[in-house]
């Protein structure tokens, strides 16, 4: 924190020293992380318009309190070396509790405002044609996607190394593909405006079964073994049955008390339900018992480096998750690639609020 002490008396360097070390740890973090930046999302997704957030307004800080100036300069000289060291003590204090409470992580899970950044670990190819709407790890080195836009959706096997199409099972043109997840020996897709959704055989997407739901829409699904997870782009998370396909608890998803719209697709990870949020680099990490979001993964320069090499891409959108070898493997709707990366907590000064990067506003079709 800087001080501008040059030019201003003693008594106004104290008042704004001591006002400075009064200050919450949360404020410390905000003047260093509060930036402007522009929020530039990839193309529409068809018929999905495009959210534009409103930039939130900045507190103004308030000025030092006035006082007088009638101490020797040699006695000030002093006091403020002693201050000085204390407020950088301080300062120092503060932002290692903070860094704390952002980076921690016991066996348990995350904690609150947990944030993280991600490492490369592999990048693969995938088809520049496929709208992905779902993905999961099918073992063996191979990928189920469900993709979308009519006329082109469909469910498909992917090899992971050379991202071919392995096997596929296209859809009739008046359905828009979504979610896709798998559970036993059953793939489970849903579409999109639409309570429509399909079950296939895992092994040669021969269709089982159709069904329908009662979540306002179809847009992601996950499982945890036992029960689907199902998002309907609001902000609400479903508990399905998946014997009847019926919600059997909603859960509203809120990361500090605001609403986390637009729930794309959907991950089962690790006791955590992880969701990409549309219209955004950001995949929220969630708690299935009551919707609170537990951390954050950012992932801005993965698109913003595929639009600098000109790729024609759409939205961060697909999850999947290798459990036997924990490994994470992200795409995106039109992506030419598919990256393997591996968490790491940031680091670095975040270049806007955290509200202002992943929350969106709700949109209705």
């Amino acid at each position: 924190m800087l001080l501008k002490l040059n030019q201003v008396s003693w008594g106004l360097g104290i008042c704004a020293i001591l006002k400075s070390s009064s200050s919450q740890k949360s404020n410390v973090l905000l003047l260093l992380h509060h930036r402007k930046v522009n929020d530039f999302m990839g193309h529409r997704s068809m018929r999905k318009k495009n959210i534009i957030l409103k930039q939130q307004q900045q507190q103004p800080q308030q000025p030092p309190m006035p006082s007088n100036s009638n101490t020797s300069s040699s006695f000030k000289t002093r006091h403020v070396v002693v201050l000085v060291s204390f407020l950088s003590a301080v300062a120092v204090i503060a932002l290692s509790l903070n860094t704390w409470s952002f980076f921690r992580s016991d066996g348990r899970g995350v904690l609150s405002d947990e944030v993280y950044s991600y490492e490369v670990v592999n990048v693969f190819p995938h088809d520049p044609n496929a709208f992905t709407q779902g993905l999961l790890y099918g073992g063996n080195d191979t990928l189920l996607e469900s993709t979308g836009l009519n006329g082109q959706s469909s469910v498909r096997e992917v090899d992971l190394q050379t991202g071919k199409i392995k096997a596929i099972q296209n859809m009739d043109y008046s359905y828009f593909g979504e979610g896709l997840t798998l559970l036993g020996k059953r793939l489970y897709q849903v579409t999109w405006l639409g309570k429509t959704g399909f079950i296939y055989d895992r092994y040669n997407f021969t269709k089982f079964k159709t069904f329908t739901h009662n979540m306002k829409d179809g847009w992601g699904l996950a499982t945890n073994g036992k029960i689907l997870f199902g998002s309907d782009g609001s902000s609400s998370l479903y508990k399905i049955n998946p014997q009847t396909m019926k919600v059997i608890k909603e859960h509203v998803v809120k990361y500090k008390g605001h609403e986390v719209h637009n729930l794309n697709e959907l991950e089962y990870i690790n006791d955590e339900v992880w969701a990409n949020i549309w219209q955004s680099d950001c995949i929220a990490r969630i708690s299935p018992a009551d919707g609170t979001v537990i951390g954050w993964i950012l992932l801005p320069e993965l698109r913003q480096e595929l639009l600098a090499t000109g790729n024609r891409i759409d939205v961060l959108n697909g999850i999947a998750w290798d459990q036997d070898k924990n490994r994470i493997f992200v795409t995106g709707k039109l992506w030419p690639k598919l990256y393997e990366i591996k968490l790491q907590p940031l680091r670095k000064p975040l270049q806007a609020p955290l509200e202002r990067l992943c929350l969106r506003a709700p949109v209705h079709f």
